[in-house]
């Protein structure tokens, strides 16, 4: 009996220490310590002993097997999303493995009005979202399934003019392609509830015509109410046979957005620069919003054919050379 007695308590006793030590090891690492994040990225299809190994080399846990043998024992194992996580030494294995289970915080990113493809690749690559060179790269050779896109020849430039003005949120660890995808979607979202290729062609325009001067009524129009009578000065000179002479056109060609022209740089060779190639340039030169593309397609009725830019933004507009070259003295940017 004695015996008995002595391999109960010596059993209970080992259960007990059992107990004590399973929690030590599930509970946080240091309890009291600041409350700092620590960055871990769990790559995609990691099973739970990877996850259990990333989280032990960031010393979030205190053995390589304590989460994957706990995941397991939940039945959590094939539930964990990959993407980007903060944790902090003060959360215990419960809480990591509800917090990967649930999956990633959305971050939201802003693609302002007017922002060129390669400005959205350096915005992306700043939120540490996707590296510029990937979205660039995905722009330009991933296969994207939308109607305006399939006669535009492989070039990250295809995509300039049709990544959507908008806030989006997506998880840390979403490929390029998926984020390009949202952006187009959302275009293509756009031009259906304006019904905008019926627009266009009421207006004798291609979608793709509309949407490039859009992208200049962008880059060019600092004040609202001016979109309309730029995108009709635009329409003016393209019906007179004029060359358009954008401003924006040359900053694109150029690869820069100052706002200081000299009069070299209007000899630039390129076929986005509109005071030597008459015509549209051949593609959209900055991705518009909804205000520009309707005014593109709804053209203020106007006889004016000239305008040049203010210091406060607005324009001055012209209906003949004369009066132009008036405004030009007195506002013009470009220098010699």
């Amino acid at each position: 009996m004695l015996i008995l007695k002595c391999f109960l308590v010596g059993l209970i006793l080992a259960v007990f220490l059992t107990v004590l030590y399973v929690n030590a090891l599930v509970n946080p690492v240091f309890p009291a310590s600041k409350n700092q994040l620590i960055t871990v990225i769990i790559p995609p299809r990691a099973s739970s002993a990877a996850v259990s190994n990333i989280l032990y080399e960031h010393g979030l846990i205190r053995a390589p097997l304590v989460f994957q043998v706990y995941s397991r024992l939940k039945g959590v194992d094939d539930e964990l999303k990959a993407g980007r996580y903060g944790f902090s030494l003060t959360q215990g294995v419960p809480e990591i493995a509800a917090q990967l289970v649930k999956g990633p915080e959305a971050v939201a990113f802003t693609i302002p009005e007017g922002f060129t493809v390669y400005q959205i690749a350096n915005l992306l690559d700043r939120h540490d979202l996707v590296e510029k060179e990937a979205f660039l790269e995905a722009a330009a050779l991933e296969n994207f399934n939308y109607s305006f896109l399939t006669s535009l020849p492989p070039s990250w430039r295809r995509l300039e003019g049709y990544l959507f003005p908008d806030t989006y949120q997506v998880n840390h660890g979403t490929s390029a392609q998926k984020i390009i995808e949202m952006m187009l979607d959302r275009f293509n979202c756009a031009i259906k509830n304006l019904n905008y290729e019926k627009k266009a062609q009421q207006a004798g325009l291609t979608l793709h015509q509309a949407v490039i001067i859009a992208s200049l009524v962008e880059r060019e129009a600092k004040k609202e109410a001016e979109r309309p009578l730029i995108a009709g000065v635009i329409m003016n000179r393209l019906q007179k046979g004029m060359p358009l002479q954008v401003d924006a056109t040359v900053q694109y060609a150029l690869g820069s957005q100052r706002a200081k022209l000299y009069y070299k740089d209007l000899q630039v060779n390129s076929p986005y620069n509109t005071y030597k190639i008459p015509g549209l340039p051949p593609g959209p030169i900055a991705c518009p919003g909804e205000s520009s593309l309707l005014a593109a397609v709804k053209p203020s009725p106007t006889s004016y054919l000239y305008y040049v830019a203010k210091p406060d933004g607005s324009h001055a507009f012209a209906r003949t050379l004369a009066t132009h070259n008036i405004n030009q003295k007195r506002y013009l940017p470009i220098e010699k």
